[in-house]
């Protein structure tokens, strides 16, 4: 079979990137499809066996493309789409993968070239111009429902990432046989090809050094409002206090996010017990990750499951988590200590783990168990064939 992928957002950044992308086309390519990735010009090139990666100009004057709606991404996905069509007139695709917005255009496109679609839907669009607060128009989001509607209907098969999504789709459709649910939960390391760039990540992002004897609790992931960071700082004020050893890192965030906590912390007079690291490669991240005495995810709102939940399953390091079913799809009390959204809550349940080992302990093995049983590689390669079978 041959396949086109379109992915319009970056690809690969090693600074933070859509790995969604990359493990679809990964495992696509590892059952035997010969793929074409069609892309923005940012990013990373990576080394993934039959796939051609095609990119558009990268437009750099115009700066780098950022997390939600923008301007910037209506603008390239202009030359997203020429080039789409000039690979059709050229070549012929048994199947048009495409993710996100990029469906609204290959739905059009179909009835022309008479290829099976993929609607590879990672987040209800108009919810995301609503959640980034790109508009408050009704006019444009009705638009963007029409569209997200038609391009349901119009797609041979659907992926969604989570159940709250699966169950908005559900409730739109009448063909259920061709929609299938696969998380975005392969934890494998992303191989990035050979580039000066990639060669020199050790010497540019060298890990710093840290404090010795101290209990590490780490967040890694977007410094966006809806991730709760505020509540993360308010509630670690109140961890060291209780537990004098403690330290908190937060890896990522942009230079204008990792200022606007700093001031929180250094507020709360707790900046010596703090490290902000700024966005950092994924290999950096997992670093910081690994040696941490407690996970966190602080989100404060949201409906899909976080991608980094499930690599914190994964790492046998008990995980905190905020009661909210952005986390419960996938989370349980079992597997995870869930706390109301709160920053006294949050740091209860930080000061318990701290203090009970075995706590941890048990939560961070059925946290591994769980993980192996739903969301693991193996599952995830099972899923993508069933998907390749609806599509043949």
């Amino acid at each position: 079979m041959k396949a086109l992928i379109i992915s319009p957002q970056p690809f690969f950044s090693p600074r933070g990137t859509p790995f969604s992308v990359y493990y679809r086309t990964l495992i696509t390519a590892e059952l035997g499809v010969e793929i074409d990735l069609l892309t923005y010009g940012q990013g990373e090139d990576v080394e993934i066996p039959g796939v051609n990666i095609i990119r558009i100009p990268r437009f750099s004057f115009l700066g780098d493309v950022k997390i939600g709606p923008s301007f910037l991404k209506l603008f390239l996905d202009i030359f997203i789409f020429i080039r789409a069509v000039a690979l059709l007139l050229r070549k012929d695709y048994d199947f048009v993968h495409a993710h996100e917005e990029a469906v609204f255009f290959c739905a059009f496109l179909k009835p022309f070239f008479r290829y099976k679609l993929v609607y590879d839907m990672h987040s209800s669009l108009p919810q995301q111009l609503k959640n980034f607060e790109f508009t408050n128009s009704e006019l444009i989001m009705s638009v963007f429902k029409t569209l997200e509607d038609k391009s349901l209907k119009a797609a041979d098969a659907i992926i969604t990432i989570c159940p709250d999504l699966r169950d908005y789709v559900d409730s739109l459709i009448e063909n259920k046989e061709k929609h299938i649910m696969i998380e975005n939960s392969i934890v494998d390391p992303v191989k990035l090809r050979k580039t000066s760039l990639s060669n020199d990540y050790n010497e540019i992002f060298k890990k710093p050094d840290l404090p010795e004897n101290k209990k590490f609790i780490v967040y890694a992931g977007t410094l966006e409002p809806y991730q709760g960071i505020d509540i993360l700082i308010q509630a670690f004020s109140i961890v060291v206090k209780e537990v004098s050893d403690a330290f908190l890192i937060i890896v990522g965030g942009n230079k204008e996010q990792v200022e606007k906590y700093s001031g929180m912390a250094k507020k709360l007079g707790i900046s010596d017990s703090v490290l902000f690291t700024g966005k950092v490669p994924q290999h950096v991240a997992r670093k910081y990750c690994t040696g941490a005495s407690i996970q966190v995810s602080p989100r404060s709102k949201g409906t899909n499951t976080p991608l980094k939940i499930y690599e914190q399953l994964a790492s046998g390091i008990p995980l905190v988590a905020t009661d909210i079913y952005s986390h419960t799809q996938a989370l349980n009390s079992r597997v995870a200590c869930l706390v109301p959204p709160t920053p006294y809550d949050m740091a209860k349940g930080i000061t318990g783990i701290l203090k009970s080992e075995t706590k941890g302990r048990t939560l961070a093995e059925n946290a591994l168990k769980l993980y192996k049983e739903k969301y693991s590689r193996p599952v995830y390669v099972d899923k993508m064939k069933k998907l390749l079978s609806i599509l043949s």
